[in-house]
């Protein structure tokens, strides 16, 4: 895709009334040391079908019958790629890469009756909205027709079945949200977010999303927020974090990161919970051996990036600096703590790239 193009797609998706960055932003030679050598590992780890996965296969998958995972972890890693500039259809291996991922997608993903793409790689809501969040961001990239029909094709039944659980009649404090299944009667933050930014990446392209919806979702979010409230209401505290689930459950920098960036990606930048969970993150910061550290740093270093100031200046300095430090020799990051490190290494160099692309402006869902 030629520059020019790119660069007025990106502004086509911004908000109304948002400016795209005039200047670039200085990255240090480290930080440019270390996206090269995860670029360059991530383009090792894909597989002749198509997909990422450091588990060497020449099986060709049959089309809804794919590893388990395969199509979620692909779609972080084509974000990955694209969000430090590697864009389907340009001549670059990386950018063939691109495309041959996103070719993976569209020709073996095999969406259910209602549109639900969690199924074939048994990744269930989480691989949707990662793999819907992911097609509504590649809308128009693809450097042919035939691709780019199918990624418009599922990325709007992907945004109907998000819209369609949302609607699951669920008690008061789970409303709005989502959990691991399309009828899931509960929800929990972190499956909720990957559908919020979707729907949010959706409407900004121009897919038909109700503001409701949206609202419905941010409602959620907020009931998520565990700060000291009086009889009115209102918040008694200046910094709290945000749970794992709506009134209780665990409080952790990556569930804070996560309602953080969620309620600034739907445009609320100057609400009590984004001051004040961005506050809480300035006090709380991350270490590289939290659970969850990756899946919690990309919505650390994107949602304090977007706050701004010196949220934004504190982030990045901390960022780049545990990963700079964590990154293998090869260059590839790999989980240390908990359930994360089953994930493997494709999920945490994609995050990491996610992490460290806050300055680079290619992804039009993380724009300012």
């Amino acid at each position: 895709m030629k520059p020019a193009l790119t660069f007025l797609l990106i502004l086509s998706f911004l908000p109304l009334g948002q400016a795209a960055p005039t200047t670039p932003e200085i990255i240090s030679p480290q930080v440019k040391s270390c996206v090269t050598k995860a670029v360059s590992w991530l383009l090792k780890q894909q597989q002749p079908a198509g997909h990422f996965s450091e588990q060497k296969s020449n099986q060709q998958p049959r089309r809804g019958d794919i590893p388990s995972h395969a199509a979620a972890m692909t779609s972080l890693a084509i974000m990955g790629l694209a969000s430090v500039g590697h864009l389907p259809g340009g001549s670059s291996p990386e950018s063939i890469a691109v495309h041959k991922g996103l070719k993976f997608i569209v020709d073996h993903v095999e969406p259910d009756e209602n549109g639900y793409l969690g199924r074939s790689d048994r990744s269930r809501m989480y691989g949707h909205g990662i793999m819907t969040l992911m097609l509504t961001e590649m809308l128009g990239m693809s450097p042919d027709e035939a691709t780019d029909k199918k990624v418009r094709e599922m990325a709007e039944k992907g945004i109907k079945l998000i819209l369609r659980s949302q609607q699951t009649p669920k008690s008061e404090a789970n409303r709005g949200g989502w959990r691991y299944e399309p009828s899931s009667s509960d929800s929990d933050i972190s499956v909720t977010v990957w559908q919020l930014m979707s729907l949010r990446a959706a409407k900004n392209s121009g897919i038909e999303v109700p503001k409701e919806a949206i609202d419905k979702a941010i409602a959620y979010i907020k009931r998520s927020y565990r700060a000291e409230r009086d009889s009115n209401g209102q918040l008694k505290q200046m910094d709290a974090a945000f749970s794992y689930e709506p009134y209780g459950g665990r409080q952790t920098f990556s569930t804070t990161s996560a309602g953080l960036l969620s309620l600034q990606v739907a445009g609320q930048y100057d609400i009590p919970e984004v001051l004040g969970s961005s506050n809480w993150l300035l006090k709380f910061p991350p270490e590289v051996n939290e659970p969850w550290f990756f899946y919690g740093c990309y919505y650390y270093a994107q949602g304090m990036y977007q706050r701004g100031g010196d949220h934004a200046a504190t982030a990045r300095q901390k960022t780049e600096q545990m990963l700079v430090g964590a990154q293998s020799g090869e260059g590839a990051w790999f989980p240390r703590n908990g359930n994360e490190k089953s994930a493997g290494p494709v999920y945490a160099t994609s995050l990491a790239l996610l992490s460290l692309s806050v300055y680079h402006h290619f992804l039009p869902i993380y724009q300012k």
